[in-house]
């Protein structure tokens, strides 16, 4: 099955809601430059309550389950709209993992660390980098703002905010979805009139006398007709040799 653009990113849009602005553009863009790598994502988890959040630490201390997280409610970005979490979204579109070897492009990288990558170049921190608690899943851009400034009303300058959206847009010329699917498109037919051009060359000009023109080019030169046969295109061998056939280069009757 393959998964279309519009498609990889309906099954994250519920996710982007309530996140902060630029930090859901962000998202956006990491969705569609990680599917121009070959890597459909999808986000599993946005803007989180408080009461979420306190029921996930609850996940493997007094609620069964593995412990997930090492955050109380309003000590994790999540609940500021700040922080995402993702997954790789499978071919069938519906199942996804979180299996961080996986290398279902092909490119001889973990798509993870693809996603990852892509992640920090729009300028979020990943929590696989953390020192004791490691999130793999986990994004987030923190301003330079700690849980406690978030809990105590701060908010991110527009100074920052308009950095963010600088990394956001990148390049002017970066291209989109649908102008990279033109590109590909340009690049195969470039590549398809480039082997055409090289094999009329090859046509037109030929490194070696063909084995059944010898005969014909070493009588033309002996009557004197040609100074040189070598370099010749298909067609000029066929006429020389057409000639031979008639008689043209017979010493007597010589052209």
């Amino acid at each position: 099955m393959t998964l279309a653009i519009e498609y990889v990113r309906s099954r994250s849009a519920s996710r982007l809601v309530g996140l902060f602005p630029v930090v859901k553009a962000a998202t956006e863009a990491l969705i569609d430059r990680c599917f121009n790598r070959g890597i459909p994502i999808v986000i599993t988890q946005g803007l989180r309550t408080i009461a979420e959040q306190d029921s996930l630490y609850a996940q493997g201390r007094t609620k069964p389950g593995q412990i997930v997280t090492n955050a109380r409610g309003g000590y994790s970005k999540h609940n500021f709209g700040m922080a995402i979490d993702f997954a790789l979204l499978m071919p069938d579109g519906k199942s996804v993992s979180w299996d961080i070897k996986r290398d279902g492009n092909c490119d001889g990288i973990e798509d993870w660390g693809d996603v990852v990558s892509e992640a920090k170049a729009l300028g979020f921190e990943w929590g696989g980098d953390w020192r004791s608690f490691k999130d793999y899943p986990h994004f987030e851009m923190t301003f330079s703002l700690s849980t406690a400034d978030l809990r105590a009303g701060k908010l991110p300058t527009q100074a920052q905010i308009n950095a963010a959206y600088t990394k956001v847009k990148g390049d002017d010329c970066e291209m989109t979805v649908e102008e990279r699917a033109a590109f590909k498109s340009l690049q195969e037919t470039v590549e398809a009139q480039a082997k055409r051009i090289a094999t009329l060359e090859g046509n037109a000009k030929m490194a070696e006398i063909p084995t059944w023109a010898v005969d014909a080019c070493v009588a033309a030169k002996r009557a004197g007709v040609l100074d040189t046969t070598a370099g010749g295109s298909y067609d000029f061998y066929r006429l020389i040799t057409v000639m031979h056939r008639q008689g043209s280069f017979n010493v007597k009757g010589a052209v």
